[in-house]
């Protein structure tokens, strides 16, 4: 038995920083010197400005909630596509409750009413048996259709004209802001001074006027990256993503697991609803989540269900619709951005002598080369696109180097050989 454990746990603790393989630091260091090139390339000043990673922060939070709770459920073997549909209930509970109690209730209204759909999904998943894709489609109907019966019944008689559709006038809650360092960081990042410039403009975006729940979620993702990686507990857990039957000889009890797992990334869900109507707009709408959560569960995947990958990887969808709200020429410069890390890639495989891999990477930079330098700015319609393009584009080229938990959406029965 205690070889068994060790080879489970030699299997999901491969040897790397903070769970991320060297390529990933790669990249997140060319990175940091790509972006500043480009800017000083393109003269698109928006592209590293403290202005563009405060609106980064704000669309990367809700997402990175949705990733992490998809990094929990399917740590644990339970495919979670209702990620969707608890974020959109989060998005009412913290509205019902901040209209009636205030902000931070709010917050705890919609991670209740997020785990409550993550406890719909694990009761027909876990218990029931019930396919987990169409657990997870059936949560996202249900919610939709929740959402809407349930402001209509509690929001018709305080909303503007009686409508039931928009609620305004939520409390928002407080900033974190360093008085004095962050006008220096601010005039820092106008000198426009390479690499320097840069790097003010993203440390001043998070000290600067920032949201106490954006910073929370960077310390939700450190939070789940200890507990998965670094205690009994997240072992354990893991270990039933991984091989169920195993860890039930040992004595773990997979099923409770399995629904802490589950409940969790409900509750994740519900407070990246929450995010949206108490922090990003004070608003509440319904519908309000326009297909984050499915975002979510692309930025988990490629982040390799890892809770830091997939926070880089929200990040990614943050940075590339924060440019979309920017201005047209900056979306422009992304492409030279794209072309260029494209092409180092492609470096990269050749020198892995990964010849198939590496002729995909270096057509697809060399088209985007090739759009940069024959246009001159991205078509309106198609800027919108941009961020979803991105997303698609960095999975489908990363899912080559990724892995799954080995168990992750097979139906668990205690006692089962496997």
């Amino acid at each position: 038995m205690t070889a068994t454990m060790v080879s489970v746990q030699q299997r999901l603790g491969a040897r790397r920083i903070l769970g991320l393989s060297p390529l990933t630091w790669v990249l997140v260091v060319v990175g940091l010197v790509l972006v500043p090139l480009v800017r000083v390339l393109t003269s698109s000043t928006p592209l590293t400005a403290t202005t563009t990673f405060t609106a980064a922060i704000l669309s990367t939070a809700p997402i990175a909630l949705a990733a992490l709770g998809g990094v929990w459920a399917e740590r644990a073997g339970v495919v979670n596509i209702g990620l969707e549909g608890q974020m959109l209930l989060g998005t009412w509970g913290a509205a019902y409750f901040n209209w009636y109690y205030g902000p931070w209730v709010g917050l705890l209204g919609g991670v209740l009413l997020g785990v409550v759909g993550g406890l719909l999904h694990a009761i027909a998943t876990i218990t029931f048996g019930v396919d987990q894709i169409v657990s997870g489609v059936a949560v996202n109907i249900i919610a939709a259709g929740a959402v809407d019966f349930l402001s209509k019944a509690f929001f018709s008689q305080i909303t503007p004209n009686g409508g039931p559709r928009n609620l305004s006038g939520l409390y928002s809650l407080p900033t974190v802001n360093v008085g004095g360092l962050d006008t220096w960081l601010s005039k820092l990042n106008g000198r426009h001074w390479f690499l320097v410039s840069d790097v003010a403009g993203l440390v001043g975006s998070l000290i600067s006027h920032v949201s106490v729940v954006s910073l929370l979620v960077i310390a939700l993702a450190v939070l789940s990256w200890w507990l998965l990686r670094r205690t009994t507990f997240g072992l354990r857990l893991r270990s039933c993503g991984e091989n169920p039957a195993a860890a039930e000889s040992l004595g773990v009890n997979v099923y409770r697991y399995k629904y802490v797992a589950v409940l969790v990334s409900g509750g994740f869900a519900g407070l990246g609803g929450a995010f949206l109507t108490t922090v990003a707009s004070s608003t509440f709408t319904v519908g309000q989540t326009q297909g984050r959560g499915y975002i979510g569960l692309a930025a988990m995947i490629f982040g390799n269900w890892n809770p830091f990958g997939a926070l880089g990887a929200s990040a990614l969808f943050g940075y590339a619709d924060a440019l979309r709200l920017r201005s047209a020429s900056s979306l422009h410069a992304l492409l030279l951005l794209l072309a260029i890390g494209l092409l180092l890639l492609t470096v990269w495989r050749l020198l892995r002598r990964q010849l198939r891999s590496a002729a995909v990477n270096g057509v697809i930079g060399v088209a985007f080369l090739l759009w940069f330098l024959l246009t001159d700015s991205i078509p309106k319609d198609l800027g919108g696109m941009t961020p979803y393009l991105v997303t698609l584009l960095v999975l489908s080229l990363a899912s080559q180097n990724l892995r799954m938990p080995a168990a992750d959406g097979k139906p668990y029965r205690k006692g089962s050989a496997g």
